[in-house]
């Protein structure tokens, strides 16, 4: 029994596509390792700094294991669109927390739209789903 696929999942992807994806998609991938790396380390200046967000010491460590799974998930092949989703989602949060505490909040939604261009760029069953306007 054969499954069929779309022509545009199975057809051949520029390279310049693919790398340009890749490099988008290392971005928000490397910013989200780092901090976690900080949340996990419980680093003394990043911790001041956590503190006037309204968080607790106590769940810098359980953020930052979100945070590595979302990225490890994204960067998997065949898990990518639900790292995608779950990276988009963590990101919300982190704006929503910038916001609340009046701090500038422009670079979690970059890094959102990091995730998601570099991942319409090399994934073709992404902007088969989600084509933009010819």
């Amino acid at each position: 029994m054969t499954i069929a696929t779309s022509a545009t999942a199975t057809a051949p992807q520029a390279a310049w596509k693919v790398w340009t994806g890749r490099v988008l998609s290392a971005l928000p991938v490397l910013m989200l390792f780092f901090s976690a790396s900080m949340k996990v380390s419980h680093a003394a200046a990043f911790m001041e700094a956590w503190s006037k967000f309204g968080f607790p010491e106590s769940t810098a460590t359980p953020i930052g294991i979100v945070e590595i799974a979302a990225a490890v998930i994204y960067a998997i092949p065949k898990t990518r669109v639900l790292g995608a989703i779950l990276m988009t989602a963590y990101l919300g949060g982190a704006v929503v927390t910038h916001v609340r505490v009046g701090e500038p909040f422009v670079a979690p939604i970059v890094l959102g739209i990091l995730v998601w261009a570099g991942l319409y760029l090399r994934d073709a069953r992404v902007r088969e789903l989600l084509p933009l306007a010819k």
